[in-house]
Parts: structure tokens; sequence; C-alpha cells
């Protein structure tokens, strides 16, 4: 039987993110966003000498190095857009 005095204390909410974990995550981000998109304009059919198109990547995994909590975060902030799919995108400011 469950001793109705006694209720179960409910998990410890985690702690958010701090400011300098979020401006490293962004970093990181930005970093990952832009070797990703020079790595696909490198293919063949990309270049000065072709049509000229550019990369059409627009949204990627983001660093795993940081936790969900802290992606979610930015998203919150409007620095990053969730596009689902565990996929987000730079804000155009």
């Amino acid at each position: 039987m469950v001793d109705p005095e006694v209720t179960p204390t409910p998990p410890p909410e985690p702690e958010p993110p701090s400011k300098e974990e979020l401006r490293l995550a962004m970093k990181a981000f930005r970093k990952r966003f832009k070797l990703t998109r020079l790595d696909d304009e490198s293919r063949m059919g990309y270049g000065p000498m072709s049509s000229g198109q550019q990369s059409g990547i627009v949204a990627i995994t983001p660093p795993d190095q940081f936790s969900d909590a802290v992606w979610k975060e930015l998203a919150n902030q409007g620095k990053l857009k969730y596009d689902g799919g565990g996929l987000y995108s730079l804000v155009e400011s």
C-alpha cells in the first residue's frame, strides 16, 4: 500500500545552460554550418567555371558536444530555428 502522507519528490529541474555555454554552442554551430556548406560547394558542378550554383544546405544537425537543452534554448531565444527531424538553421537577422 502507498502511504498517502508520503508524496514522491519530483525530480529536480535541470539547470539552464549558462551564457558562456550558449555562446560556445552558437560559435560551434556557425562553424559546422559554414564547413558543411563549403564541403557541399566543393563537389563537381560548383565553382567559378560552372553555372555558379551555391549550396542548397539550409539546416544541419547541431554539434553533439552540447546537449539538446542548449539547442532548444538557442531556438527559444530566436538565434536558431528548429526545422524538425533534429535539424536547426540560422535565423537571418
